[in-house]
């Protein structure tokens, strides 16, 4: 009979990973199997869950439940005889020893600089250690995030580690962008791609996890764009909830809106470093919402309208906006991202966006 599992903060485990199954189950197989690869690439955008992957994975490989202790842990050994569930148990010793960080075999590689893991930091940090065997652990794992910020003569240096790995050890790179590795690297890893989370999935994580309404939790999972730790991290961001406040009260009255005050809400962006990417998303969402209850009123059900608390205000700006003049806004905030993206002058480029939308 399998035992409880641990449900403490820091205990995530396989389940409290969100829409990646094909990766994790890649994962779990290899466990299963014994068939585990020196090394892995785990690429994905910043917040999409690579280091929650690496450490449960890497607790897992450390887990002692179904494993008979060997001779050098006979002391140490404290796995949970009923436990026959897939590892990690979260509740053994080394389960234990990993979620508060103090695993002697599970290494996280680090570097000064902010921009730049150095040769010596894999030097000293990997190649240096490595032929040193396992204090209690069937493996040695070395977790390496932002990867790709290991210069060439870093990369060199661990390529030869990769090229004669000793039997313990498991290398973990975490990468935003895999491009920036070495080809030789590359071929030695088993690379795992973070793919983005359907966002009906990321809805319904929000809303059973984090325990936000429906109507929060599907503007973050739109924002989120298929990464959860964003989404998580836009549900509790009070700059975000400040930024919709403001984008929805501007696109509500845009067409009362005098010139001179469009100029001060373009400066009000500036002032409070509204993040431009999320702030023309917002006005994107606004006009498609906007549509859609042109399109499907506002007794459809099956209509996916995000700003489901502003129908008032929707059914206003569908009255005032005809199809034509919604497309027109929405090739206006994509023709802005363009110009913003190109360095043409961000007040300008603004500006004229708004005129567009006030012209209706």
């Amino acid at each position: 009979m399998e035992t409880s599992r641990n449900t403490e903060p820091g205990y995530v485990t396989w389940s409290d990973v969100v829409g990646l199954a094909q990766l994790t189950d890649n994962l779990q197989n290899a466990i299963k199997h014994n068939k585990i690869s020196h090394a892995y690439l785990i690429q994905g955008e910043k917040l999409s869950g690579k280091r929650m992957i690496a450490d449960i994975f890497a607790r897992a490989l450390q887990c002692e439940a179904g494993k008979a202790p060997t001779a050098h842990q006979e002391t140490l050994f404290d796995a949970p005889a009923q436990y026959q569930g897939p590892p990690p148990c979260n509740q053994c010793r080394a389960c234990k020893q990993a979620v508060n960080g103090n695993h002697p075999d599970i290494i996280y590689v680090t570097h000064e600089k902010p921009n730049v893991i150095s040769v010596d930091n894999i030097r000293q940090q990997v190649n240096g250690d490595i032929d040193i065997k396992p204090y209690s652990g069937e493996y040695k794992i070395y977790i390496i995030d932002e990867a790709e910020k290991m210069n060439v003569q870093a990369q060199n240096a661990l390529l030869k580690t990769l090229e004669e790995p000793p039997a313990y050890a498991v290398i973990l790179l975490l990468a935003t962008r895999a491009e920036a590795m070495l080809q030789t690297i590359l071929s030695r890893c088993v690379v795992l791609n973070i793919k983005p989370v359907p966002e009906d999935l990321i809805k319904k994580y929000l809303m059973q996890k984090v325990e936000i309404p429906d109507y929060r939790a599907s503007i973050c999972a739109s924002f989120a764009r298929g990464n959860v730790g964003r989404a998580i991290e836009l549900a509790s961001n009070e700059v975000f909830d400040h930024m919709k406040s403001s984008v929805l009260g501007l696109l509500k009255h845009i067409s009362e809106l005098e010139i001179n005050q469009i100029a001060a809400e373009v400066k009000k962006i500036s002032e409070e470093k509204f993040d431009t990417n999320d702030y023309l998303d917002l006005c994107f969402i606004w006009y498609r919402d906007v549509l859609l209850y042109k399109a499907c009123g506002a007794f459809d059900s099956k209509c996916p309208i995000i700003f489901k608390e502003d129908m008032t205000a929707l059914a206003s700006a569908a009255g005032y906006y005809s199809y034509d003049a919604i497309e027109k806004i929405i090739h206006a905030i994509g023709r802005a991202r363009s110009r913003i993206a190109a360095n043409v002058n961000f007040d300008l480029t603004m500006e004229l966006m708004f005129l567009d939308m006030k012209a209706g």
